[in-house]
């Protein structure tokens, strides 16, 4: 079993792809935590994953209190766009912008 040496801190975090110019909670979402793979043949890649949400309509959200996984490495991992390099997820700090998620999680899953 291999033991992450990293995990993100739990919270809100924004993908890339969110634009500071639309809505607070678009491509907005929060971490829940992160698994281990309980199968040992499993592909290396998916032996730790990432749980999380998402804060905006989305697929998973649309077909009922479900979460989204993805790859540990793949969550943690660096992407470029338009020459610019950023991380795939940033943790949001902004304590405003957090109430504000905050709200949106209540109103879309209650108080899971």
């Amino acid at each position: 079993m291999k033991i992450p040496t990293k995990v993100p801190e739990k919270g809100f975090y924004y993908h890339y792809k969110h634009d500071p110019k639309g809505s607070v909670n678009n491509y907005a979402y929060e971490y829940i935590g992160a698994g281990v793979h309980t199968e040992e043949d499993c592909r290396p890649e998916d032996e730790n994953m990432i749980i999380y949400r998402p804060l905006y309509e989305a697929a998973v959200y649309k077909a009922g209190k479900m979460y989204d996984v993805r790859p540990l490495d793949m969550w943690m991992g660096i992407v470029e766009k338009d020459g610019k390099t950023f991380p795939r997820f940033a943790k949001i700090t902004d304590e405003k912008i957090i109430k504000e998620l905050e709200k949106t999680k209540k109103e879309m899953y209650g108080d899971n």
